[in-house]
């Protein structure tokens, strides 16, 4: 009995709503379309700081990695990314699309959520869902992961419009800071709606 409420009560998400049959790969692109959309728009929303915006994209990703898993969470935030390398407009800023792009300033940020989604889906699969601390905790790690690879490059590789490589660290840190009370929200709203629904579809 315990190894089925534990096989029932872990995994990706979507699999509680649509599990996985025989159109697995079927199954699997659409999630993927669907996510890299939800990237897009998410994109857009923003509050234009600089010199990296702020947008609802890490809230989506958490979501994306809780709800798909961590291969499929990071393949789906993979194939945004490369929609944007190839020069579709799928980022914050659509007329820096392409491959300048990831020289940019946001450029740490946006790798970073691949890692974050894995991190996320990861900790879900094993059942992180069940305990709000533990999902907290997860989601934290994925949200730091995503804020120390983009200060980092932020503050030493990223290039700028005037020419400079690298705004420093003092200046990426305090980016860092601007950024850090919007995001431990969109954490904490991420945490509430993935644990209310792992709760609402326990087996």
């Amino acid at each position: 009995m315990a190894q089925s409420t534990l096989t029932a009560d872990s995994g990706p998400l979507i699999d509680r709503i649509w599990a996985v049959g025989e159109q697995k790969l079927l199954r699997q692109a659409i999630l993927a379309v669907a996510g890299v959309a939800l990237l897009t728009l998410s994109a857009k929303v923003q509050v234009p700081f600089y010199p990296v915006p702020m947008t609802l994209q890490t809230l989506v990703v958490l979501l994306i990695g809780a709800a798909y898993g961590w291969r499929l969470g990071a393949v789906t935030v993979g194939l945004y990314l490369l929609q944007g390398l190839a020069g579709l407009p799928v980022f914050a800023n659509s007329w820096l699309a392409g491959p300048a792009y990831f020289l940019g300033p946001t450029a740490g940020f946006l790798v970073a959520f691949m890692a974050s989604a894995a991190i996320t889906g990861y900790a879900v699969e094993k059942g992180a869902a069940r305990s709000l601390p533990l999902l907290a905790a997860a989601m934290l790690l994925a949200q730091a992961v995503v804020f120390a690879v983009g200060a980092l490059w932020l503050a030493q590789f990223a290039q700028l419009a005037n020419g400079a490589h690298g705004v420093g660290f003092a200046r990426a840190w305090a980016v860092v800071q601007t950024f850090l009370p919007g995001d431990l929200l969109k954490t904490a709203i991420a945490v509430a709606l993935v644990s209310l629904f792992a709760h609402k579809t326990a087996g």
